[in-house]
């Protein structure tokens, strides 16, 4: 810990960054009853906090190295702190990123005069390829974690939190990805400050550090999720895994609906949008609270970055309100009659519909996908145990995925043509013709009998799709999805299917 503080306290990171503000939250201090506080990383030139650890270790290089250029494997925020490092050291640089990345990412890293290479699907893809490259063309790698002078830039972020705050930080939540950030934090907090917890935030879909930490060595996740694509890592960095193992008190980890939630806190908070894993110190803040039932504390979040796509708006506005259990959904039984819908809105009295799907699908009873504003997760049950003693039979969707993907949107009631229907739920990287190169790999002896796709502003695309699958040929048909090399969820007896397109698995 001492050679890291050393190497911290002489980190070169102010040539190029901000030393950014350690800002008051009111809003979350109030609703969960301690001081919180958000380290501003967001305002950095990059919108990230990248560019402490990518330029510290630039200008640490020497003259040999300085000429033989830079090169690195990102999606996004590392890729724009290398370019624009190497910008302002006049260095040629090449930066190799997943041909999922979004243009707006690739243009921003050309405009800071690096070369950009398109690579692979995935990370992991990019990062084998520039490693090639970089063998080739005797370059200087950058990696985006698993470097000494990378971690120190980053750990001078908890250098300028002890000098900010204007009490001893209780605890400080910590967005982790490959570790980077971590371990240069809680290597100079542990030394300075060894009473403050540290708390690394994960997503349940891409929790490398928490499940090795668990494992007690570094582990490679087969799948992961991309809705927080900036702590999207399948493997942990060696020398950050070490480090957070011996100075890291706990992991949270945190899904979809809880991010998204965290980032309608940031913008009531500071009017800012901050990307997904940017807000992930906030939700695990919240967790932690609610976990520990702590009051009075001093909760420092580090918000990483605002790298947000644009598109990703609408899908961050719809899981928001679930996430934050202020939007409960339910499917709903209820009368075919008329007036049996008005009787229903009388019953949830003066709580708010906020959304209203229904399609005829036969004369005795009428299934309703139902959207309710509500005050937290007590009500939920509530509501629940209302309509069921009324006389409505109800199942809660607010924590089923195929309902919030893709049921909400296609509601419409019996095929009935449609015969031994097996239905799917895939992902599928998310790059020009993206769709068109999906369905021609579908596009087999097997009639696909029901489809539904919405970009989403994401590297991946979500489909839910149907197909007429005997039985006798489910066995060449599971063989064939193995071929697809595509993630993908058999939802043939999610219960919300049955309810609203009635699926059916035999003629």
């Amino acid at each position: 810990m001492d050679d890291y503080v050393k190497l911290i306290d002489t980190a070169r990171v102010y040539d190029i960054c901000e030393e950014t503000p350690l800002q008051a939250a009111p809003m979350l201090s109030s609703r969960t009853g301690n001081q919180v506080l958000i380290k501003r990383e967001d305002l950095q030139p990059v919108f990230s906090f990248k560019l402490r650890g990518a330029y510290n270790k630039i200008a640490h290089l020497d003259e040999a190295e300085r000429k033989r250029g830079v090169i690195c494997a990102s999606a996004g925020n590392h890729a724009q702190g290398v370019a624009m490092s190497a910008q302002r050291l006049g260095l040629k640089a090449v930066i190799v990123m997943p041909t999922t990345t979004p243009e707006i990412k690739v243009k921003a890293v050309e405009s800071r005069g690096a070369e950009v290479v398109l690579a692979g699907d995935s990370y992991s893809d990019a990062s084998n390829f520039a490693q090639e490259l970089c063998q080739q063309k005797g370059m200087t790698f950058v990696h985006p974690y698993d470097d000494p002078l990378v971690i120190a830039g980053q750990g001078t972020i908890a250098a300028e939190m002890l000098r900010h705050a204007p009490d001893e930080l209780d605890v400080v939540f910590v967005p982790v990805g490959g570790g980077g950030l971590i371990a240069g934090v809680a290597a100079y907090l542990k030394a300075l400050s060894p009473a403050t917890r540290v708390i690394g935030i994960e997503p349940f879909d891409a929790a490398a550090m928490h499940d090795s930490l668990l494992a007690g060595r570094r582990i490679e996740l087969d799948q992961i999720g991309i809705f927080a694509d900036g702590v999207a890592v399948k493997k942990v960095g060696e020398i950050t895994f070490a480090m957070t193992r011996q100075l890291v008190d706990d992991m949270i980890l945190v899904d979809t609906d809880e991010i998204c939630a965290a980032i309608k806190d940031m913008y009531d908070e500071k009017r800012v949008i901050v990307e997904p894993a940017g807000a992930l110190a906030i939700a695990g803040m919240k967790k932690y609270v609610e976990r520990e039932q702590c009051r009075d504390k001093s909760l420092a979040c580090i918000s990483s970055g605002a790298n947000m796509n644009f598109d990703r708006l609408r899908h961050v506005a719809e899981r928001a309100e679930i996430g934050e259990r202020r939007e409960a959904l339910f499917a709903v039984k209820i009368p075919e009659q008329p007036g049996s819908f008005l009787r229903f809105c009388r019953l949830l009295g003066n709580r708010a519909v906020t959304e209203f799907n229904y399609r005829l699908s036969s004369r005795e009873e009428a299934h309703i996908f139902v959207g309710i504003k509500v005050a937290g997760s007590g009500e939920i049950q509530r509501i629940a145990q209302l309509l069921y003693q009324q006389g409505y039979p109800a199942i809660s969707l607010s924590d089923n995925e195929l309902a919030k993907l893709h049921i909400r949107h296609m509601v419409g009631g019996t095929c009935a043509i449609a015969e031994h229907e097996r239905v799917y739920r895939f992902e599928f990287p998310e790059r020009p013709s993206a769709l068109l190169d999906f369905l021609e790999k579908l596009a087999g002896r097997w009639n696909i009998s029901m489809f539904h796709y919405r970009n989403h502003g994401a590297a991946y695309g979500r489909v839910l799709a149907g197909f007429e699958v005997p039985d006798e040929d489910m066995a060449q048909f599971q063989a064939y999805l193995a071929t697809l090399n595509y993630q993908w969820v058999d939802e043939s007896e999610n219960p919300a299917l049955a309810l609203f397109l009635q699926v059916r698995t035999t003629s």
